[in-house]
């Protein structure tokens, strides 16, 4: 038999294209519309429904960039469109169709809409792959409804990654940027629409399948025959004999043995990136009522979001919406997931902060809809921290998802379903989708590369498919619930049915009883450039999470010493702005300009706020009087005040430097430290062991500029072949002593450098003050403080604890580690001396092993410090920063700890106090066991609650001490409901005996 089957796939194609899809509207009836545009920001529907409203003709342009205008469209169907009883022919469905203009980018990318109906209620969401809605027709067939329509820019959706003005209002212009092409009610023909619907999987399934295979052959002629079937000049009448031919192809069922997708619809939306965080929660709505319409016509379909952020938005600002919400929520079908309060980063979140993410989400979700969400939701994040297992289990989690993994660049991670292993020992199963998407469409494709690609098989057979369009939202169509319905079981095609994330998880968990581990962080091999993206709002950040450090624990000492009442209403809103702003696309510093000036506002008033806070808070415990006390809320003593702690205390004094030669001498009998004539460290020893940080020929505190073009994503990326072109600022325009510090002075094209070299009596901590005033773009600043130790490995601080990486290149996956995050601090080390570097405001740092004068080799940590991309935001990173770095001489893992809270929680000074000292509310024994919040507990009950780890990775014995009379001790899990004991070992009144794993994370709540 001849091989027809490239001219049937070509008459196929054409078929679809110019019969069957143009054919889906028997009939389109235009509709009336005028317009208004609202001024500025976005209006409430009262607003927008009493507004005077103009005449708006089909083909006229509108919409400027962020902006929205108003859409009233009424009209009504055709008396000829209905029989004399007044119903619609048999097999279709009136409907508005709606098109803005769309254009060629993604869905989520451009303008889109919310139509409500004219009691101010949200019908449905369109954007452009899903323009169409209910026509809220009444009795009298007559429809009128109002259109929001959002003309939101595309900043980048084709990602070409070119610099564009669009993504800050001041500089988007005010031309309308689309054209309203159709307001109509258009006639559906079902059969017309469902026959589409089969012709579209089954010529997918076809590319799928082998050349050879008799499946293949089968389906090539089948719908060779269907076509035949349908009249090209009457497609309405002849679709269903079109479908009929079809239906035995759609009804031969799937192997016993295929692989088992669960689908689970899903709508990623991101709660910012090239749009504002006031457009997402539009989004949102949008997206909700989209999903809560196609529920209506599915009964099969079943949602699941994260984020309880978006759905407080929807509480506050579309309460209609709410209400429907909440009853598919309570069917079961609107699923909430993730328990976070945004799917944040994880590299860059403060312990405490990442706890708070769990805190907030899980604490809404349980109150609002009484659901305990087990299954972390994280598909987009920029790689998975070494701590979040036990973070996610202390919050009451059993399962962990992402897909994020797949767009490793080198590397594979070789399972798909396995467990994952924190660096406390702590286990949680975990899957990564096969599809290697968070926003299938439900292609042939799509099905086949998720069965293709699971790396499981044999032992397991079954993944989880997260479908809907995502990124800005959109969520699942009715073509991809048609999909999944034809899919059920196919022959050639894997399983398909709806599920729900449980479903799915306790499904995959029974099937799989004894997985593959994966030890250690979840390493993306790519975007290693958010570390250090958009300065300003990565400082905002951290000092935002330890201002709420310093406000909880002096607000609660307050309460509890003096009975001030505890602001928690104040810290559980600040604490939710902090955590929206952890999301994966602003904290990495990936999103449009308008996002993060925005964040950096948000982060002053924040500050604003807290620094009230702390000030009210000790003068209620220190009073009015004549001594000046020190503050020291950092979980270490020093300079006299105890950890956690007030006391009347000297605090310490840098010493002076002195000329020697060409330059300067900073010595505290502890370091003694060499600065040159070029504004270089090249000596910096440990007295006390006679030990030689730099290494001969090398110098400290150099800073070089690297060339930043990434090949693809700017602000995401560092590319390695960032390191073939440096330039070493290695001579100063000024070396000078101000005060107690050596002031050293660069210059770089239009930038400027100013560091001042400081120590203070008895630390051994050279501090450099950094305030960078930088205009280049697309180059990286990095600091390098070489170290004469021989080690394969660095220490870097993560949440509650630090990982240990290699510093060699043996493997590809060593050498695709080439740019890491860290939190306060990094150490390098031989088994009897080590250094420490610690910063207060940036994450990204590389450390590398090199050949050494004399034999052996020595470390290079570097830090980076700024860079300036261009695409989403031409202006990232230009203008003034100030850093803090500190280089610890002779810093065990103890001292790398404490210095780093010390660099990021400064001491305070009180003046005009009356109290002499201020006794800790908690104190504890144990050097290596921090404690990280001291707080008053979420049920308002006034019980004092602390947050500690075990910091060194060692097992040990401590003894937590109350100060205050204590009537009961319980162990709790991150939402401060009791759990089994773990730590606790024995409570005698105050006093609490703990026994902590290493990196043990716990949390005790004090009853007063």
């Amino acid at each position: 038999m001849h091989d027809r089957t490239a001219l049937i796939e070509m008459r196929i194609e054409r078929f679809i294209r110019e019969r069957l899809a143009p054919s889906v509207y028997r009939l389109r009836q235009p509709l009336t519309v005028s317009a208004w545009v609202a001024p500025g920001e976005p209006v409430t529907f009262a607003e927008a429904r009493d507004a005077d409203y103009r005449p708006f003709a089909i083909g006229t342009p509108w919409g400027r960039a962020w902006g929205t205008t108003w859409f009233a469209v009424a009209g009504e169907i055709p008396a000829e469109w209905r029989d004399d009883a007044g119903a619609l022919p048999e097999g279709t469905v009136a409907e508005l169709v709606i098109d803005l203009g769309f254009t060629a980018g993604q869905s989520g990318f451009q303008c889109e809409a919310l139509v409500w109906n004219r009691d101010g209620a949200p019908i449905k969401g369109v954007s452009p792959f899903n323009n169409a809605s209910p026509a809220a027709v009444d009795a009298e067939g007559r429809v009128d409804v109002l259109v929001e329509a959002a003309s939101n820019p595309d900043v980048g959706s084709l990602f070409t990654f070119e610099p564009t003005p669009v993504g800050d209002p001041a500089t988007a212009g005010e031309a309308p940027l689309y054209v309203l092409r159709e307001m109509s009610i258009g006639l559906r023909d079902l059969a017309v629409w469902n026959l589409l619907q089969d012709f579209r999987l089954l010529h997918g399934l076809i590319a799928e399948l082998d050349a050879t295979s008799a499946r293949r052959a089968t389906l090539v002629e089948g719908m060779d025959a269907a076509i035949d079937a349908v009249d090209p000049h009457d497609v309405s009448g002849t679709a269903q004999a079109g479908r009929d031919v079809l239906a035995p192809l759609l009804a031969a069922p799937a192997a016993s043995s295929a692989h088992v997708l669960h689908a689970v619809g899903h709508a990623h939306i991101d709660s910012a990136w090239l749009w504002p965080v006031r457009e997402t929660a539009r989004k949102v709505s949008r997206t909700f009522s989209n999903v809560l319409s196609l529920m209506d016509e599915d009964p099969e379909f079943v949602f699941a979001s994260s984020s309880a952020q978006q759905f407080a938005w929807m509480k506050e600002h579309y309460p209609a919406l709410w209400e429907r919400l909440k009853a598919r929520v309570a069917e079961g079908r609107f699923v909430p997931v993730g328990g976070m309060w945004v799917e944040s980063d994880t590299n860059m979140v403060g312990g405490e902060a990442m706890a708070r993410q769990f805190v907030e989400g899980k604490s809404f979700f349980l109150e609002e809809f009484g659901i305990d969400t087990e299954e972390v939701w994280l598909p987009d994040s920029f790689g998975y921290s070494g701590a979040l297992p036990q973070i996610m289990k202390a919050a009451g989690a059993r399962w962990f998802l992402t897909q994020k993994i797949s767009w490793n660049e080198t590397n594979r991670i070789p399972h798909h379903t396995f467990r994952w292993e924190g660096i406390d020992g702590s286990r949680i199963f975990t899957h990564f989708p096969p599809v290697d998407k968070y926003n299938s469409e439900v292609t042939a494709a799509d099905l086949a590369h998720a069965e293709r690609n699971f790396a499981d098989k044999g032992r397991a057979r079954t993944s989880l498919l997260p479908y809907g369009f995502g990124d800005g939202g959109g969520g699942p169509t009715r073509e991809m619930t048609a999909t999944i319905a034809r899919a059920h079981s196919l022959e050639g095609a894997p399983i398909v049915k709806h599920s729900t994330p449980r479903e799915f998880f306790e499904t995959a968990e029974a099937e799989y009883a004894d997985p593959a581990v994966w030890a250690g962080e979840l390493y993306l091999e790519f975007h290693r450039g958010t570390y250090t993206s958009q300065l300003r709002t990565k400082q905002g950040n951290r000092r935002s999470e330890h201002l709420l450090r310093e406000a909880e624990l002096w607000a609660a000492t307050a309460t509890v010493r003096t009975g001030a009442a505890y602001p928690a209403d104040a810290f559980q809103r600040l604490w939710r702005l902090v955590l929206l702003q952890q999301f994966h696309d602003i904290l990495p510093g990936t999103s449009i300009a308008w996002v993060h000036r925005d964040a950096e506002r948000n982060y002053a008033a924040i500050q604003a706020e807290l620094e009230q806070i702390i000030a009210d808070s000790l003068r209620a415990l220190v009073g009015e009087g004549d001594r000046t006390l020190l503050v020291n809320a950092a979980p270490h003593a020093r300079a006299g005040a105890p950890a956690l702690g007030i006391a009347s205390a000297p605090g310490m004094r840098d010493v002076t430097p002195r000329a020697e030669g060409d330059g300067f001498v900073l010595d505290n009998g502890i370091v003694h430290a060499v600065i040159d004539a070029r504004g270089l460290l090249i000596s910096l020893v440990d007295v006390v062991t006679g030990r030689e940080v730099v290494p001969a020929g090398q110098v400290a505190g150099l800073f070089e500029v690297f060339r930043d073009t990434p090949t693809q994503w700017d602000a995401w990326d560092i590319d390695e072949t960032y390191r073939r072109h440096a330039t070493r600022l290695d001579s100063a325009d000024v070396v000078r002593v101000d005060g107690d510090a050596v002031v050293v002075e660069r210059s770089i094209g239009d930038s400027t450098i100013v560091t001042r070299f400081a120590l203070a009596a008895g630390a051994r901590t050279v501090r450099l003050s950094l305030d960078v005033d930088w205009h280049e773009q697309q180059k990286l600043l990095k600091l390098g403080v070489p170290v004469d130790v021989h080690t394969d490995r660095a220490a870097s601080e993560i949440q509650f604890g630090h990982i240990v990486r290699p510093t060699h290149t043996n493997t590809s996956w060593d050498s695709a580690r080439f740019e890491t995050a860290a939190h306060r601090w990094v150490r390098v080390a031989e088994p009897d001396f080590g250094v420490a570097v610690t910063n207060d405001s940036t994450y990204g740092h590389d450390i590398t092993r090199h050949e050494r004068d004399g034999g052996g080799t020595f470390s290079l940590v570097r830090l980076s410090i700024i860079r300036s991309a261009m695409f989403p935001d031409p202006g990232q990173d230009q203008g003034a920063h100030h850093l803090e770095v500190g280089i610890v001489v002779g810093a065990d893992v103890l001292d790398a700890v404490a210095e780093g809270y010390r660099t990021n929680l400064p001491a305070r000074t009180v003046t005009d106090a009356a109290a002499e000292t201020v006794a800790p509310l908690v104190a504890i024994d144990a050097p290596g066991v921090v404690v990280e919040a001291v707080k008053l507990a979420q049920d308002g009950s006034g019980d004092v609650v602390v947050r500690l780890y075990e910091a060194l990775g060692e097992r040990t014995q401590a003894r937590l001490e109350a100060g205050f009379d204590v009537s009961r001790v319980s162990e709790t899990d991150l939402l401060e409901r009791d759990v089994d004991a773990a730590a606790i070992t024995d409570t005698q009144g105050t006093i609490v005996d703990l026994e902590l794993r290493p990196f043990q994370l716990v949390t005790v709540r004090l009853s007063r």
